[in-house]
């Protein structure tokens, strides 16, 4: 079988997602390395491990996490449609079952705002991952008088966590920000579409979602 370390220690995958980052860098993207990658895999396994899926499917919400951004060595456009083929012959090459990979590419595919939706429970995990990783250490930017809106809202987190309550029915993403630096509602004007996903997803888990910022309660 083949696992998330295997995916993890592959350096071909290694090195599209490397050089997909250095082209969103050139873009004027936040950060999307191998940091926001690993994150997203630890955390979309995280959920499903602590919603009681069997290892098995841990390990593909990690290797779904891990892989999801290749597609933007290709192009920014539609990255998720092609980080699913990519991944599709990547993980082929590498030996997976195909109804692993069905379960993996579906997930890729359907992770991105406009065009993804939560069609299994990897696709789900992996879209509250995704949308909720928003913190500092992602701008890139280090001259903050030419913040741009998406550098403004990243930098002013001071902190993120992602909890699920102990009865298993609610996740909440709970942001503190210095709104000095960018005022709440900037982070709605770039990031709602991604906490509406976020909500379908979470809801497609059985779980009901919670953005709390700022000690406020958003939804």
């Amino acid at each position: 079988m083949v696992t998330y370390n295997d995916v993890k220690n592959n350096k071909s995958i290694e090195t599209y997602i490397k050089h997909a980052d250095k082209s969103l860098e050139a873009l004027g993207y936040t950060e999307h390395s191998l940091a926001h990658v690993t994150k997203c895999a630890e955390t979309a396994g995280g959920i499903l491990e602590a919603l009681g899926y069997d290892e098995h499917m841990v390990e593909l919400g990690k290797i779904a996490g891990f892989t999801h951004d290749i597609g933007n060595l290709v192009n920014r456009v539609d990255h998720s449609q092609s980080g699913a083929i990519m991944a599709f012959r990547i993980l082929d090459k590498m030996g997976m079952p195909d109804d692993d990979i069905a379960t993996v590419v579906t997930a890729i595919g359907n992770h991105d705002e406009g065009t993804g939706v939560a069609v299994n429970p990897i696709a789900a995990a992996l879209i509250i991952a995704d949308k909720s990783d928003v913190r500092r250490s992602r701008v890139r930017n280090g001259d903050v008088a030419t913040f741009d809106i998406h550098d403004r809202v990243n930098y002013s987190v001071i902190s993120s966590s992602l909890e699920l309550s102990a009865d298993k029915k609610t996740v909440t993403l709970e942001l503190e920000i210095d709104s000095s630096i960018s005022p709440v509602m900037e982070y709605f004007e770039i990031f709602i579409g991604r906490m509406i996903m976020c909500r379908k997803a979470a809801e497609a888990l059985g779980l009901a979602f919670r953005l709390v910022i700022n000690n406020l309660q958003f939804t």
